[in-house]
């Protein structure tokens, strides 16, 4: 590993004391042309819902903004939005609990007998993919596949560096799309003609303002949800366990009263964000804090940063599962508000409870410093193996 990626690495282990600096000395900077970067709660959260001026047509400069949901503005973004909440609601959410619990315990089965595994690869990732296939009405066989697009969707994250890292990006998400293409398109014929009970047939038979759902309208939702269906989960675990190994008073008190665990999610949401950054483009001059930012500039909304900003969170660089009353931006804000954060909650809250439960004595296997997943506006480590007894 060179010297420049060992670097990068301890930054995005703990980016939190450079976010620090940035906060108290240039809470608004420009990076270079045409692309600015956002730091403290106030700023950030005004960027994450104030779309007259901070439009979600957001794009590398240079380049053009993904047709997902999340790259759209109001009307087009309200309309699509509308249907597509409507597989996420209380309710639906509610009926998939028992699915959730049964591959969580499929999982923990298989490691519990050897007393050690890699709690990213062989769960944290694992549990979401399963879960989005089966939402999706995909056979399990087809879970390599969706790990292949899932990483190289993620790489995209890469072409606001510019160059070749950019170009390698590129690159990796055209051939992931030669493969996808075509196996969504026949999903979507096959549900035309056999409807399942599944979120896939409610998308290709549901309407916005009388016209059905294009086939692109449709790919463009498979893959933010194959992204973001995923990966905020599998950070979300993998990140709350990183907190209990930092702070074990924490995890002895979630041990001893279990019913603290929502609270301790919600905190690992702000103290360890999954999504350190959104995207956003100024849709017309901006100012902040005395600097005026360009029309047109991509402006990176710095979530990871406002989540510990100490003028919004009392002792914000302490993790407390006990906090109340937390206002994170974990999961965005506005319009714009994840989609899929109560599945995330559901599917994190099960894991995490299944695994402290059934697990005792838990513990890294290595204290060397872990390796970042890839992806640039993302939180959690690639690898985290641990051991643990039975209890």
């Amino acid at each position: 590993m060179t010297l420049t990626a060992t670097l990068a690495n301890v930054f995005r282990r703990n980016p939190h004391p450079l976010y620090a600096t940035f906060r108290r000395i240039a809470p608004v900077v420009r990076l270079r042309r045409g692309m600015w970067a956002v730091f403290d709660y106030e700023h950030v959260k005004r960027a994450l819902h104030d779309h007259d001026a901070f439009s979600s047509r957001a794009a590398p400069p240079g380049g053009a903004p993904l047709d997902w949901l999340i790259f759209q503005d109001p009307p087009r973004h309200t309309a699509l939005r509308g249907l597509i909440t409507r597989a996420f609601t209380p309710r639906a959410i509610g009926e998939m609990e028992p699915q959730v619990h049964a591959i969580v315990d499929e999982l923990l089965d298989d490691a519990l007998a050897a007393g050690t595994m890699d709690l990213v690869t062989e769960f944290a990732a694992q549990l979401p993919l399963r879960v989005i296939a089966d939402m999706m009405g995909m056979p399990r066989a087809d879970m390599p596949r969706l790990m292949a697009w899932s990483a190289a969707i993620m790489q995209l994250g890469d072409t606001i560096y510019g160059g070749e890292r950019a170009a390698n990006a590129k690159r990796a998400y055209a051939a992931c799309k030669v493969d996808m293409l075509p196996y969504v398109r026949a999903l979507v014929v096959a549900r035309r003609t056999r409807p399942g009970n599944d979120l896939l047939t409610r998308l290709v038979h549901a309407e916005v303002d009388g016209t059905l759902l294009s086939e692109d309208d449709i790919f463009s939702f498979f893959q933010l949800l194959l992204l973001a269906g995923t990966e905020t989960t599998t950070n979300l675990i993998a990140n709350a366990m990183l907190c209990f190994f930092a702070y074990p008073d924490q995890l002895a008190l979630v041990r001893a009263t279990p019913s603290l665990l929502p609270a301790a999610i919600e905190e690992v949401l702000r103290f360890r964000s999954p999504v350190q950054m959104a995207f956003r483009a100024t849709a017309r001059d901006v100012s902040l804090r005395g600097r005026v930012i360009p029309g047109g500039s991509l402006v990176l909304a710095m979530i990871g940063s406002a989540n510990r900003d100490p003028r919004q969170f009392h002792h914000a660089q302490c993790f407390d599962v006990t906090r109340t009353g937390v206002s994170h931006v974990g999961f965005g804000h506005g319009a714009h508000y994840c989609i899929g954060a109560a599945l995330a909650r559901l599917e994190s809250r099960i894991a995490l409870g299944a695994l402290l439960e059934r697990a005792g004595d838990i513990r890294p296997v290595a204290h060397r410093g872990w390796i970042p997943r890839p992806g640039i506006n993302i939180h959690g480590p690639q690898h985290l193996p641990v051991r643990f007894t039975i209890r």
